[in-house]
């Protein structure tokens, strides 16, 4: 026996996508219905737990030895559902990987483990099961009943006079359907043996699954939430908003603060013509508004802040031993590999400005309404500052952040070879205030002369490096931030002139990826290979690891250029063709080699207690004695697979997750 396909029907009384795989297998009420698996590649056993059928020794034993290789579509869900499965009802066979404190006792070992999903995300595939298999063409389709089986079988139903009053559904309760729900479990397991036969000349690398098994540690371990401060922001949150919408009602008589339909009428019946209610629009309002119309924007502006949807995702969440699990998505960026986030989606938390933000939050997190309303103004925005501090390590330890600083920067800068930048870094400057010497030809510090073109330059590098244009500026905030429409033009054509080995390595890789597409051959620019195969273009980056661009082929731009065109999930998360050039092709390889570099980190640090990451950010769950610095100096190596890189972290230590 060397490998398993596998696949899971299950009930919890736990909604899945809500609370996520942990803590919807950690409810008592969780069971696996349906065993669906083959061994190495032999026809598809399905054993029926539901009717009392039992799983073989030979397999169970098979779960937990790391020699066998064990795949499923997410396997992550399967491994998660046989960890409390065994401990529940074959302990003699569960076998934990925890040493010493750490929090994933309850789990078996990731290694021997892989995932198919994972493997398609590599080679620019959907994230569905279904959608892979449409797209290889397969000759065997995921089964499009299995939506109305899952909600029949798989999650509570609602009690009525003619289903008896039950809440669940069992197969008795009807047979044939019961039946079709076995051929569905079937077939999955037949779909991805297809996968593995279409994709198996295209090896996932093996440090790759490495840094899967680091990654499914992680989600394991989990990040401990402090649920007083969860609890009470929710409660806190409710109060605001009746309040707010009450308001709102006495000046405005509106039946519902929330209609934007209403908001706009009321709008206009009093004189103000608005087409949209969003956060840019409703700034410029204010700016011209009367005073009672003025006094209903702001107070609209609060209750949309006023959104606990983070907090709430926390609740929802949380495990047991209040630790938010399967936080991470490995792969889940598949044109750059880099990570996704689930269910409270650390990636997008809003920041924190407050300097008094430990003083709001043990308020929070007593419950103290009268001194917060007191002390805060608009006490929406408060709480969502404090959702990062609801992250907490766990009793008797500390929290240390550490994150590279101006990653992209730094390795756009290595692949061009723009020297002088890499000087900026070596010194320990400042890459916006460099920048703009070398764009106005002026000194400029960042508290000292010219001070005030550091913000040009800073525009400058966040909007520019891919390519981008006035267009790119304004996107950034550009106008905002107060510079005129004439001034943006010439900020490009000085950004690109101080920066000619970037804008030369835009067109080197065009013109590769150009080459290597009409002539089918293999062709290198910069450390980077462009290869052609089997209607595949593969870009490899230093790290040895493949970007894949499905069936790509020229086509004709907008400008009536060439153009590549290659199969992928586009901006509307469907699949289509999407157009791309040699900047773009470059902002990928760059967040791709960026992302390595935090993955060569945290394999680094995999002696420590890492709980999250966020793009070029560690959150590391320590004891009190490590020290920052240690911590900064070992995640700052440079991988012996891009020599010469200058890399930096910078940390703190905190009580509870914030940006210092």
């Amino acid at each position: 026996m060397k490998n398993i396909f596998i696949d899971l029907e299950t009930y919890s009384d736990i909604d899945l996508q809500k609370c996520g795989v942990y803590k919807y297998a950690e409810s008592p009420n969780f069971e696996i219905l349906l065993f669906g698996y083959s061994v190495d590649e032999d026809a598809v056993s399905i054993v029926d737990l539901a009717s009392g059928e039992s799983i073989p020794n030979e397999i169970l034993i098979a779960l937990t030895d790391e020699c066998i290789t064990k795949w499923a579509f997410n396997s992550q869900f399967e491994r998660v559902c046989f960890s409390a499965y065994l401990r529940k009802n074959y302990p003699q066979y569960f076998k934990s990987y925890s040493t010493g404190d750490d929090t994933v006792k309850k789990y078996i070992s990731p290694k021997g483990w892989k995932c198919s999903m994972t493997w398609a995300a590599y080679m620019g595939l959907p994230l569905s099961l279904k959608a892979v298999g449409e797209v290889l063409k397969l000759s065997e389709q995921k089964m499009d009943e299995g939506k109305a089986l899952i909600k029949y079988f798989s999650v509570p139903c609602n009690p009525t006079k003619a289903n008896g009053g039950r809440m669940r559904n069992l197969p008795e309760h009807d047979i044939q359907k019961w039946n079709v729900f076995k051929e569905y479990n079937k077939r999955d397991v037949e779909v991805e043996m297809l996968i593995h036969e279409k994709l198996h000349k295209f090896p996932v690398p093996n440090f790759l699954w490495e840094e899967y098994w680091l990654d499914q540690e992680i989600n394991d371990r989990g990040i401990a939430l402090d649920m007083d401060v969860v609890k009470n922001a929710i409660k806190l949150d409710e109060i605001t908003r009746t309040k707010l919408e009450t308001k709102i009602k006495d000046i405005a008589n509106l039946e519902n603060p929330n209609s934007v339909q209403q908001m706009k009428q009321w709008l206009a019946d009093n004189g103000l013509m608005v087409d949209s209610l969003e956060k840019n629009e409703v700034k410029e309002l204010l700016k011209t508004a009367p005073p009672k119309l003025a006094s209903v924007l702001e107070l609209r502006q609060q209750l949309a802040k006023s959104s606990v949807k983070k907090y709430q995702a926390m609740n929802n969440a949380v495990c047991e031993d209040n630790r938010a699990r399967g936080m991470f998505q490995f792969y889940g960026a598949n044109r750059t590999g880099r990570w996704s986030g689930r269910i409270i989606q650390l990636q997008n938390l809003p920041q924190n400005h407050m300097f008094d933000l430990k003083q709001a939050r043990d308020l929070v997190k007593c419950g103290d309404v009268t001194a917060l309303e007191m002390l805060y103004d608009d006490l929406p925005n408060t709480l969502s500052q404090l959702i990062r501090t609801a992250f907490v390590p766990r009793s008797g330890y500390k929290f240390i952040v550490s994150d590279f600083s101006a990653i992209e920067a730094r390795v756009i800068a290595h692949l061009a070879g723009e020297k002088w930048r890499a000087d900026v870094f070596q010194n320990g400057g400042d890459i916006y205030c460099a920048s703009a010497s070398r764009m106005f030809k002026l000194p400029v510090e960042k508290h000292g002369i010219n001070s005030h073109l550091r913000q040009k330059g800073k525009i400058a590098e966040l909007a520019l490096g891919y390519g981008g244009s006035v267009g790119a500026l304004k996107a950034m905030g550009a106008l905002e931030m107060g510079l005129a429409d004439d001034e943006l033009q010439p900020l490009v054509d000085s950004w690109r002139n101080a920066n000619p080995n970037i804008v030369r390595l835009w067109w080197d890789v065009d013109r590769c990826v150009k080459q290597t597409v009409k002539e089918r051959i293999s062709t290198q620019i910069h450390g980077i290979q462009f290869i052609y195969k089997s209607g595949m273009l593969f870009i490899e980056v230093p790290s040895g690891r493949r970007l894949c661009y499905i069936r790509p082929r020229i086509g004709e731009n907008k400008f009536g250029g060439e153009s590549v065109t290659y199969e992928g999930i586009g901006a509307a998360k469907k699949w289509e063709r999407i157009e791309s050039y040699g900047p773009k092709f470059v902002e990928n390889i760059v967040q791709a080699v960026s992302r390595d570099i935090l993955a060569f980190a945290m394999r680094t640090l995999s002696h420590c207690f890492i709980v999250g990451h966020v793009h070029d950010e560690l959150i590391i769950e320590c004891p009190k004695d490590v020290s920052v610095d240690s911590i900064c100096k070992q995640m700052g190596k440079t991988p012996p697979w891009m020599p010469g890189l200058l890399l930096r972290a910078d940390g703190y230590e905190t009580d509870f997750y914030c940006k210092d």
